[in-house]
């Protein structure tokens, strides 16, 4: 939120430095992002322009300083026709010491073109010759100066500026047109220098979305008294309650709704001070009821809506219009103030009439009761509305304004009325309108003011500072809280303008946030907590699912993290285009954040498959994994399922070009299966099996299942051909597991056995062997193991033959045996027994040969 420094000091005046006064919002909680200054001299050592530097570690510092000499108010006396150039003209004007003639081209001078000697004289910014200024051609903020040059055979050195050439705002359309009583030849600076605190508001802080909430904020930190703005409005007119009624239905999401009434208007532009300080608080000057409505808004944090009275009684064909507060119709639209045809959701509130809808609450209007040139007559509403139904309607409708900015954050009702009044006044001094008489309030449901109760030895043990009764309740006073001790005891009210303090040990909470920030953070002195710890839960989940991390990543992979919304479509992709999808029902958002992340994710493979397709065509070697839950529901609409999964993905070669020697093949079945083999060992599990299956993502003869024991943890394999088709990928083929990881640390053994480290030397011996072409290698190494009992420590494949000296429909299978005695070295008798057995066993089991 941008806070311009002149419009602070009409509610609290102080002599502080602007550095200093961005230093103190900062360390209360109101972080000043940047301060620009507008006119006014900027510190030492700081920069004009946009680059500028920082007045903290943290406030960004910008603008442009007018130099009292060069930039001063001047008056147009007369414009007259450029004698060689059509678009340009030529302007008498006086800057209090002299008259000079200056060239411009600003379209907003040529309806006075020779219309003579002007009874009303312009008001200007003018800067003289050798003047800083920003280009005003520029597409940035470039510093020039003036300087003295001919254009179109007139000599020019001087200019009329634009709010662009001065720092104000982007707007290079014309000069800027000051009000009529800007005294000729006074300084620019010190008629209108400013600066502007740029705040980054927090959700749960509306009470500062204003310039009132602000000052508020400056007044308890520095102690300067706070001004309130004058909320008196004089009312001549007809009783209000002739001209319209209220009828609110649904009073938990608008809990107060006020109009007046203000008839007999001229809509024209706002005066230029109301303008000014408009665009520096970063809003678009409109017309003076519009803008009496926004700067109402800015000023005390009220949003209000102007409605053209005469649009609503041609809707009710003349009868008294009625406003209705109610939810949407089924199928009822409305065309907004932006021009786009809304549908509306069914919690959306909405302000209408007996004829429909008229505008979406809090949040904007609608276009057929708009404020226009030819308005004359003005319904102006001030309500409140429930913040969160104002955040979902957001949501919903992708749509911002500053209304909704802060109608989300919580604006209390007790502001509605106040705005309403001050907003009334405003337009009848701009306009000279009547305003009616008194107010049509509804105000079904006053929100409760907490009252909470503190002590010292709450704020020492919570703030760990010392301070009296007397010293806490002058702080909350301050702050506009009421205040009451009693003993060692103080009793705050939350002020009416507040909806951030809850009761009980919350608002307790809240209390102490405020004492915090007003007593200063960086004063509260380091202490070490005195309170006992409470007892230390380990979660053994988490730190299992962490170990799998650890190892996957030592084993070479890296780790991804990716949506868990998706759309059914996107998530359809990892499975062929035939294939059945499962049977288990979506889990939808109320109100996702993009139209393609509208459900909970159903599959983890199809969320990594996404990363590969990003990645592959900017990286040749891919190997990456993801854990993360899965979201299955249920017909009954319980909560969801959430099951944890892992995925890993390969593809690519084993290793990148180096200036050694590399394995540069391609990575395959194998790789992911040696991944999973020796993560499942360094978890401890047993009896670990890969079966051929067949999976819907998998490539058909290329997928295994995973099996520990009995049970069924996961898949592997190639990437079937049609599921790559869905995806833009290169051609190599692409591998993947996709496991159920809480299945597999749910088998992981709390403690597990350890052998010590032999101290006796091995045997090795190879074993070659000739068995079908259909079985399994895997099945053989069960029946080696088998028979070859506790003295066999471990058994490797390593060499697969197939060739005609072994005959068709036959393999070799070689595999490298080690023996091992914890006790002694074995002899060769003792291993020639076990390697004996085992080829017996193999002859009679698989029906295999040794092969010679």
């Amino acid at each position: 939120m941008r806070v311009p420094f002149s419009w602070l000091q009409d509610f609290v005046k102080i002599d502080i430095s602007i550095e200093e006064i961005a230093r103190r919002l900062t360390m209360a909680g109101l972080e000043v992002e940047e301060v620009q200054y507008v006119g006014l001299p900027l510190p030492s050592g700081k920069t004009e322009g946009r680059a500028g530097g920082h007045s903290g570690p943290e406030t960004k510092t910008t603008g442009l300083a007018w130099e009292p000499d060069k930039i001063v108010v001047g008056s147009i006396l007369e414009v007259m026709s450029h004698p060689n150039a059509d678009r340009l003209v030529l302007c008498r004007l006086d800057d209090g010491e002299q008259e000079h003639t200056l060239v411009t081209g600003a379209p907003n001078l040529f309806p006075f073109k020779d219309k003579g000697a002007l009874s009303h004289p312009l008001k200007v910014a003018y800067a003289r010759e050798g003047a800083r200024i920003f280009d005003g051609h520029s597409t940035g903020q470039e510093l020039t100066t003036l300087k003295r040059a001919e254009i179109r055979g007139v000599e020019s050195y001087s200019m009329a500026c634009s709010e662009k050439e001065l720092g104000i705002s982007d707007d290079h359309e014309g000069v800027i047109l000051l009000d009529e009583d800007a005294p000729t030849g006074t300084p620019l600076v010190d008629y209108m220098g400013d600066a502007v605190f740029d705040i980054a508001v927090k959700p749960n802080t509306a009470r500062v979305a204003s310039i009132l909430g602000v000052a508020r904020e400056l007044a308890a930190l520095t102690g300067a008294k706070l001004k309130e703005p004058s909320y008196n409005v004089t009312s001549k007119g007809s009783p209000i309650e002739t001209l319209v009624e209220i009828e609110i239905q649904e009073p938990e999401l608008n809990p107060r709704f006020v109009l007046g009434y203000i008839e007999g208007i001229a809509t024209g532009p706002s005066p230029y001070w109301m303008q000014r300080r408009l665009t520096l608080a970063g809003m678009r000057p409109i017309n003076c009821i519009v803008d009496a409505t926004n700067y109402v808004m800015l000023e005390i944090g009220e949003p209000l809506h102007a409605f053209d009275y005469d649009a609503l009684a041609s809707r009710t064909e003349g009868a008294k219009p009625k406003i209705i507060t109610r939810l949407p119709e089924s199928g009822e639209s409305l065309t907004t103030l932006d021009g786009e045809q809304r549908q509306l959701d069914d919690f959306t509130v909405l302000v209408c009439d007996t004829a429909g809808p008229l505008s979406i609450a809090g949040v904007i209007g609608g276009a057929e009761t708009e404020v226009g040139e030819q308005t004359k007559r003005v319904l102006l509403e001030g309500a409140a509305w429930d913040f969160i139904n104002i955040r979902r309607t957001l949501s919903a409708q992708r749509i911002d304004s500053e209304a909704s900015y802060r109608f989300s954050r919580g604006v209390h009702p007790a502001m509605a009325d106040r705005a309403v009044r001050r907003a009334l006044e405003l337009m009848r001094s701009l306009t000279g309108g009547t305003v009616a008489q008194g107010l049509i309030d509804a105000y079904p449901l006053p929100p409760k003011d907490p009252v909470v109760e503190i002590t010292p030895e709450d704020v020492q043990r919570w703030l760990g500072i010392d301070l009296k009764p007397k010293e806490m309740a002058e702080i909350l006073r301050r702050l506009q809280f009421e205040v009451e001790t009693k003993g060692n005891t103080v009793h705050a009210r939350t002020p009416d303008h507040r909806l951030d303090i809850g009761e009980g040990n919350v608002g307790k909470a809240d209390l102490m946030e405020e004492i915090a920030r007003q007593y200063g953070y960086d004063r509260i002195p380091e202490t070490l907590i005195t309170d006992e710890l409470p007892p230390l839960y380990g979660n053994p989940d988490l730190v299992l699912e962490e170990r799998v991390r650890d190892l996957l990543v030592s084993l070479g992979l890296q780790e991804v993290i990716t949506y868990r919304l998706t759309s059914i479509q996107r998530e359809a992709r990892h499975l062929p285009p035939a294939s059945p999808r499962d049977d288990k029902p979506y889990v939808h958002l109320a109100n996702p954040i993009t139209s393609d992340r509208v459900v909970m994710r159903h599959s983890l493979l199809a969320s990594v498959l996404e990363i590969v397709e990003r990645n592959a065509h900017v990286r040749d070697r891919i190997a990456l994994f993801e854990i993360g839950p899965v979201f299955l529901g249920s017909e009954e609409g319980a909560l969801p399922d959430e099951v944890l999964k892992l995925v890993i993905a390969l593809t690519g070669p084993r290793a990148l070009p180096t200036w050694q020697d590399t394995d540069e093949g391609r990575m395959d079945f194998f790789d992911l299966k040696g991944i999973l083999v020796e993560l499942l060992k360094d978890l401890h599990l047993e009896n670990i099996r890969f079966e051929p299956h067949e999976h819907p993502s998998f490539h058909p003869g290329k997928c295994a299942r995973v099996m520990i024991a009995d049970k069924h943890v996961g898949y592997l394999g190639e990437i079937h051909p049609l599921v790559r088709e869905n995806y833009d990928l290169p051609e190599t083929p692409l591998m993947a597991a996709d496991m159920n990881l809480q299945t597999i640390l749910a088998g992981v053994p709390e403690r597990y056995d350890l052998a010590q480290v032999p101290t006796f030397p091995p045997v090795l011996e190879d074993l070659a062997i000739v068995v079908e072409e259909e079985l399994r290698a895997q099945e053989v190494e069960d029946q080696i193991r088998s028979a070859g009992g506790s003295m066999l420590v471990d058994v490797r494949l390593f060499d697969l033959y197939r060739g005609d000296q072994i005959g068709a429909g036959k393999k070799s299978l070689a595999y490298a045996l080690t023996y091992q005695a914890p006790d002694r070295t074995l002899t060769d008798e003792e291993v020639a027994k076990v390697r004996g057995r085992i080829i017996k066993h193999l002859e009679k089991k698989l029906k295999s040969k040794l092969r010679s």
